[in-house]
């Protein structure tokens, strides 16, 4: 009896084990002592509260609401503490998500397997990751759990997955797609609730009408990109295929793509046993993708006419919806493929441990401007809104070899420059206002520069304040309000639920 029942516990080990090992793998860096800090990843532990972080800054509201949240919560602990207690949850959640959404289908071992490396460690969360969009991972990882929250009935489940997931732009349209597609219950107030979560970008982006930034030759530095011997199509099909090489592990270069393309071949086996909405949100961020690619006209004329279109312009990110599906297919797999299945998906990890060692945190002094200076800085600016100027003013600065978001822009209310160049193609123009202020610095016109609302100017390379302007704080409310709404709409719609239980 005894031998019985330590044969039967030991599949459930070893996927446990399994499990641990994948979230491991994608979370352990980022708990090393320092400041994250790579590509499109800057945390400071006390960002301001700007309208910048809140959307309704001179440029598209991309970071809302996460900015917005991490300058809430830096107020009373550092913020970087929230983005690793909040990567590791959701990389729990999605090995969780992952293995139930697994077992809702009636997977087997090898089936649950394949799943839980499908959720927690697919090549668009590894490419991502280096690419430091970690709101966009969080999406990621929390999917297959709205998936399984819906497919299950579990709306409240549904909701609380939904909330993580829509940190981001992005975040938010992916989580709302993937609920309605997979909701069996509540489907109005889970639409309702989403619309809600997505408001802190959509409502200024409205405001603001369509944005111009997003051209065709926008679209075309962004899309999709071929890796080695699988082409762009095959690529994306193994959920590869970010627009930047340097974000992608070296063996993806190497032909770790192809073990992709024939994972994607041998997952098609088990389509008739897939729910079919997962099917159709698979084909959904597929087809996007592969848009981006094959018509980047017509894709810049829609992302560039529509209010909010820019999130369509990095369309790879939209793969990420392919991964519930994936999962579920995985699931319908017999032993002996689904056996397969996993190979494929640890032959796709073979250098990712190597790889995500990039996500180590900086140390601060590596920082391009001391943190206490930048503080000192925050400080005197009181909310207004600053200019920064000579050295580190730019978009992007570089430091211990790697290529960041200027610090400057989470530490100050401040006008950013906004301007973007792909290979050396100008993709997002300066923005008009950083245009004028700095015109007006240069020819030493403070008047100007009260008019333009700059409150002070300050010297990005040492953050000493060098001149002044009777230009007040801007007024917050209405990102206030929106960021509001945010925190409370899931909380409220669990509460009134269990009210009518």
């Amino acid at each position: 009896m005894r031998t019985k029942t330590t044969g039967s516990a030991l599949p459930t080990v070893l996927l446990s084990a399994w499990a641990t090992l994948l979230v491991g793998l994608v979370t352990l860096p980022l708990f090393h002592p320092g400041a994250l800090a790579l590509r499109d990843m800057m945390v400071l532990d006390h960002p301001a509260l700007s309208l910048n972080a809140l959307g309704w800054g001179d440029l598209p509201a991309r970071g809302a609401p996460q900015e917005g949240i991490l300058a809430l919560a830096g107020t009373v602990l550092p913020a970087s503490w929230l983005v690793r207690a909040g990567m590791a949850a959701a990389a729990i959640g999605a090995a969780a998500g992952s293995c139930l959404l697994a077992l809702h289908l009636r997977a087997g071992r090898w089936g649950c397997a394949a799943a839980l490396a499908l959720g927690v460690a697919n090549p668009a969360i590894i490419e991502r990751l280096l690419q430091g969009q970690w709101s966009l991972v969080l999406c990621g990882w929390l999917l297959p759990l709205i998936a399984w929250a819906g497919l299950g009935g579990r709306p409240r489940a549904q909701w609380a997955a939904m909330w993580g997931a829509s940190l981001s732009p992005t975040g938010g349209m992916l989580a709302l797609l993937t609920a309605l597609t997979t909701a069996q219950k509540r489907r109005w107030a889970t639409t309702l609730i989403g619309v809600v979560l997505c408001a802190p970008w959509w409502v200024p982006g409205l405001l603001a009408g369509a944005d111009t930034t997003s051209t065709t030759r926008a679209v075309a530095a962004f899309a999709p990109r071929a890796e080695a011997f699988a082409g762009t199509p095959g690529t994306l099909l193994g959920l590869g295929g970010i627009w930047n090489a340097a974000a992608a592990p070296p063996s993806r270069e190497a032909g770790a793509a192809l073990a992709g393309v024939a994972l994607f071949f041998l997952l098609c086996a088990g389509w008739r046993r897939c729910p079919r909405g997962l099917l159709v949100l698979g084909a959904l961020g597929l087809g996007v993708a592969l848009a981006a690619w094959a018509l980047p006209s017509a894709m810049g004329m829609a992302v560039g006419g529509v209010p909010g279109g820019g999130l369509l312009r990095d369309a790879h990110k939209f793969v990420l919806l392919a991964a519930p599906g994936y999962i579920a297919l995985a699931a319908a797999l017999r032993p002996g493929p689904a056996a397969g299945a996993f190979l494929l998906c640890a032959l796709q990890l073979i250098d990712a441990p190597v790889a995500l060692g990039a996500l180590r945190p900086l140390p601060p002094e590596a920082l391009p401007v001391p943190p206490a200076a930048m503080r000192a800085a925050q400080h005197q600016a009181a909310g207004r809104t600053a200019l920064v100027v000579g050295e580190h003013s730019g978009a992007l600065v570089s430091a211990g070899g790697r290529v960041l978001v200027n610090p400057w822009w989470k530490a100050l209310a401040a006008v950013e420059p906004g301007s973007l160049s792909v290979d050396g193609v100008e993709v997002d123009p300066p923005s008009p206002r950083w245009v004028a202020a700095t015109a007006a610095w240069r020819s030493g016109d403070l008047p100007e520069l009260e008019s333009l609302g700059v409150g002070l100017v300050v010297d990005g390379a040492t953050g000493t304040v060098l001149a002044e302007t009777p230009a007040p704080a801007p007024t917050r409310t209405r990102g206030l309000a929106l960021l509001g709404a945010w925190l409370a709409v899931v909380p409220l719609a669990l509460l009134l639920s269990r009210r009518r239980k």
